[in-house]
């Protein structure tokens, strides 16, 4: 079978020929057409170099059960996943595997964005600081937020725009001075993380890694088992905790240098083609 002959412009995805479809190993023919018309070449060819064969090869691989993701930059390009995204998602789930989602988004945006919550087991958000289970649509947050006076100084500073979650407050470069300088004057213990332009704020100990620990623990997930992709600064803490480590092609040189493995696709096109990765090697489910 042929990615070739069932891809359409962009990365939109067409079902199989009827008469194709009799044995069809989709675990390692039809999903490699997940990943889109922008990585279809690589995933025509060899799959990587001889040296990153070898280190996918290794059966730290075959026991990857779960996929954590961003969402922003990684499994959203502009805040939208695309169709053959989803596909990929869903026949991940199909066939076995946990999904979980890592992102600094508040729960209320992410809905708005993104409808597809409940493909999801367990998500993790606003930077870790707040567990949600679509199942039961529970919210847990992981920690105490700030001091409400806390936000009320930075908005009389001039701080715009502010945003208060149910553990996070963030607004977006170059405030982080006016926010450093209210932490202080304050006397507040809080931790300051960057994501793109994005300005963060968290109780001390609280980013990716810490929730997405909570969420790995729920269900009943060892850290080896979950291979992680990120594309930015918030991304490291996370991805260091993953038995596999993942960056999209459109990610930054700092988290590409220090991922097991970078995508051939960017954004939606990158995660499609990890869970390609871990479907020819038959971990979920088998």
């Amino acid at each position: 079978m042929k990615c070739r002959d069932t891809l359409i412009s962009g990365l939109s995805l067409l079902k199989p020929p009827r008469e194709h479809q009799e044995g069809l190993d989709l675990s390692r023919d039809w999903i490699q057409c997940f990943a889109g018309a922008s990585s279809v070449d690589w995933l025509l060819a060899k799959e990587g170099s001889d040296e990153e064969e070898q280190a996918m090869s290794e059966p730290a691989l075959r026991a990857l059960r779960a996929v954590a993701t961003d969402y922003d930059g990684t499994l959203a390009w502009d805040g939208v996943v695309l169709p053959s995204t989803l596909e990929a998602l869903q026949y991940f789930k199909k066939k076995g595997g946990a999904l979980l989602m890592v992102t600094g988004r508040e729960l209320p945006d992410l809905f708005r964005t993104f409808p597809h919550v409940d493909l999801f087991d367990r998500i993790v958000a606003e930077n870790g600081a707040l567990l949600y289970r679509p199942a039961t649509t529970e919210s847990i947050p992981l920690g105490e937020p700030p001091p409400w006076e806390f936000a009320q100084a930075l908005v009389r500073k001039g701080v715009h725009p502010v945003s208060v979650g149910k553990v996070i407050i963030s607004t977006v470069q170059p405030h982080e001075i006016v926010v450093l300088e209210t932490i202080r004057e304050l006397g507040l213990e809080l931790e300051v993380i960057f994501n793109k332009g994005a300005v963060m704020i968290l109780p001390s100990g609280i980013n990716k890694a810490s929730g997405l620990k909570v969420a790995l623990a729920e269900l009943g997930l060892s850290r080896q088992e979950v291979a992680g992709i990120g594309d930015a600064e918030n991304d490291h803490a996370f991805l260091e905790l993953c038995g596999l480590s993942a960056a999209v092609a459109n990610a930054l040189p700092a988290l590409k240098a220090r991922a097991d493995f970078v995508t051939q696709g960017d954004h939606g096109a990158g995660v499609a083609e990890l869970i390609t990765k871990i479907l020819n090697h038959e971990s979920p489910g088998d």
